[in-house]
């Protein structure tokens, strides 16, 4: 399966049996897809190692739109013109949501909008999911919506916004680098030229994550708290403090132990969607009897990584790099230096 990439409506063949449920959906279909050939528009597609289409996705900046009841609020918009997945087991749609909600606030928008069908229940699920509600009509489209900087009490709905409350607490985690760009790969490193890092895999492209370990601490992590994800040095890098790096900021949902399972059976149910580790690896971490699993959401790539020296000279070193809590001051000074949107954490 190839990756995910930006390409002109004139490089993709309209032609593609992908695009015949859009024809019969949208009987002027083939001419606004010439239009935005005459436009020299560009889409996100991802294709599979047959060339054949199996994502698309176009966004476009709006500000005053006419055809909605009710009428949309001010402000600058991003509409999902375009967006179909064809699902296959893989997360796919997860990680084009993502694309979207990014591109919004890359552009300072304050409203993501698309419009679809009522027929298409999976794919409204998914946008309820992740902050998107009815507003209105188009026609025979419900519109739905999500406004960008409204803190939703959901972690999920709220999503990519991190809050950060009184109770919340900070931790770093350490992610070994044959992992990390698979779990983060909006967080790949420069120096990582493979793109077989970020193909199409279930663990890479679901908003979620399951991380697996028998680190103790673990344990006390809550609903809300903070992770900075910490990738850590390159097996044949000899200085850690400047090949391992500060990368993103991911909010957790629940941690576990395996205590908390039936069997293993139940343990690899529950962590296998959203982790890299395979059958036998969990296994290896189940038979161990202390095995915790932190359920995530990747929240922030960062713009720019800090090295682990940066940790070090503005920090602490701590006992123990896999796991470590720092201050919510130390947290206010990453995100300055690591260049992340400020709008994006709340009360901090």
């Amino acid at each position: 399966m190839k990756y995910i990439e930006t390409k002109k409506f004139s490089e993709i063949d309209l032609n593609d049996k992908f695009f015949d449920s859009l024809k019969k959906d949208y009987k002027e279909f083939e001419d606004w897809y010439n239009k935005k050939i005459r436009e020299n528009a560009d889409a996100f597609i991802l294709k599979d190692d047959n060339d054949n289409l199996k994502a698309f996705l176009y966004l476009k900046e709006e500000s005053d739109v006419e055809d909605i009841i009710p009428r949309l609020p001010d402000g600058k918009k991003i509409k999902i013109g375009t967006f179909k997945v064809d699902p296959h087991g893989t997360r796919l749609g997860e990680r084009f949501i993502k694309i979207a909600i990014d591109y919004a606030y890359e552009h300072n928008a304050k409203y993501l909008y698309v419009t679809i069908f009522d027929k298409h229940k999976g794919l409204i699920r998914l946008f309820e999911r992740f902050g998107f509600s009815q507003y209105g009509k188009k026609g025979n489209e419900l519109v739905y919506m999500k406004k960008m900087f409204e803190l939703n009490p959901d972690i999920e709905k709220r999503y990519p916004l991190i809050e950060i409350k009184n109770d919340t607490e900070i931790y770093v985690l350490g992610i070994k680098p044959e992992y990390h760009t698979r779990l983060f790969p909006d967080s790949k490193l420069k120096t990582e030229e493979s793109d077989e890092l970020v193909t199409d895999i279930a663990y890479t492209n679901g908003i979620f994550k399951n991380y697996i370990a028998n680190i103790s601490g673990l344990e006390n992590l809550k609903k809300g708290d903070v992770l900075v994800i910490y990738r850590t040095k390159d097996y044949d890098r000899q200085n850690a403090r400047y090949s391992s790096v500060l990368t993103s900021l991911c909010v957790v949902l629940e941690s576990k132990h395996q205590n908390e399972f039936g069997n293993f059976d139940d343990f690899f149910r529950y962590c296998k969607p959203y982790t890299v580790y395979t059958r036998e690896e969990l296994k290896k971490y189940y038979e161990g009897g202390n095995a915790k699993v932190v359920k995530m959401t990747y929240n922030i790539a960062f713009k720019k990584r800090l090295i682990k020296k940066y940790i070090e000279d503005n920090f602490r070193t701590p006992n123990y790099w896999g796991f470590f809590q720092i201050t919510k001051d130390f947290l206010k000074q990453i995100i300055i230096d690591a260049e992340i949107d400020e709008r994006l954490i709340i009360g901090l």
